[in-house]
């Protein structure tokens, strides 16, 4: 719900000082400029003023509407690359040790003209934490102890051991790859359901992930009789450590791509530079808040 962003700027003021949010700017705010750090284009608000129009009398929108907007936008624009927020290590013992392939990837497949990328493949791996489970629930098919998946552009691995430290947490999967699935074909036909994204941990590039979610834990705040104060989001902003691909070392503050899987990520406009990169993530690739309301 937007009846947030009518708030007067003393109302602001009062949410910078008495919470975590650092400023204006803060890609948390319910301000342009924050909106704009945190990946929103022009051309999406755009859309998103021209849809709801004007009218006399105050009124509430969904603020669903403004993430298709920058959804739809960024479907078009951004470039697909590959990310691991949570990194999981992954050793594929039969790949010979010290070899590097170049995988040819699609940087758009709603814009062909956009081309394709080499990215690096090795025999260790980073992998998305949660793309993983010991004891998979029911209708998970990514990658769990025998079970086999498809590596996005790469080949099907298959996990056949489970490293874990000392406390019993999983630090390492041990996997072995069908050499004859390059680009992730099956020539036997079997049927493999899961598809999950990674990359060569030799040749990943660390960056910060600032994963950002709505400020208030109630859809209209400002039907709270205590103040909107009191429903702040404790967990508004996540910061994680992870990687990108190599071919981002060099990403320019303001550049926009999606994630595979992941969602829209912007290089922060203040604090991302070659030396330290920095990605705010914009948008999910899907809206989630609708379900979330259904279960309460």
């Amino acid at each position: 719900n937007l009846s947030y962003t009518l708030m007067s700027k003393r109302k602001l003021l009062q949410l910078v000082q008495q919470s975590a949010v650092s400023g204006w700017d803060d890609p948390r705010m319910p301000t342009i400029a924050g909106l704009r750090r945190r990946g929103y284009t022009p051309g999406a608000i755009r859309d998103f003023c021209e849809r709801i129009g004007v009218a006399k009398t105050d009124s509430t929108i969904d603020i669903a509407l403004l993430e298709h907007c920058i959804r739809e936008d960024l479907n078009k624009r951004a470039p697909r690359v590959m990310a691991v927020t949570r990194p999981l290590k992954v050793i594929i013992d039969n790949y010979p040790e010290g070899k590097i392939e170049e995988l040819e990837a699609v940087n758009n497949p709603e814009d062909p003209s956009m081309g394709t990328r080499k990215v690096p493949f090795s025999r260790v791996l980073y992998i998305e934490r949660d793309d993983f489970r010991e004891t998979p629930p029911k209708g998970f098919f990514r990658l769990f102890p025998g079970n086999e998946v498809r590596l996005r552009y790469a080949y099907l691995i298959k996990c056949v051991d489970v490293v874990k430290d000392n406390n019993g947490e999983v630090v390492e999967l041990r996997c072995t790859y069908d050499p004859a699935t390059r680009g992730g074909n099956t020539p036997d036909g079997r049927k493999v359901k899961g598809t999950i994204h990674w990359l060569s941990a030799a040749h990943a590039v660390k960056a910060e992930m600032r994963l950002y979610d709505r400020l208030f834990t109630v859809e209209n705040p400002g039907d709270i009789a205590e103040g909107c104060e009191s429903v702040l989001n404790p967990n508004s902003l996540e910061t994680l450590s992870g990687y990108v691909e190599p071919g981002l070392a060099d990403t320019v503050a303001g550049s926009r791509y999606q994630f595979e899987r992941l969602g829209y990520f912007c290089a922060d406009l203040k604090d991302s530079s070659p030396n330290r990169l920095v990605f705010n993530r914009t948008i999910g690739l899907r809206d989630t808040w609708a379900k979330i309301e259904k279960k309460r």
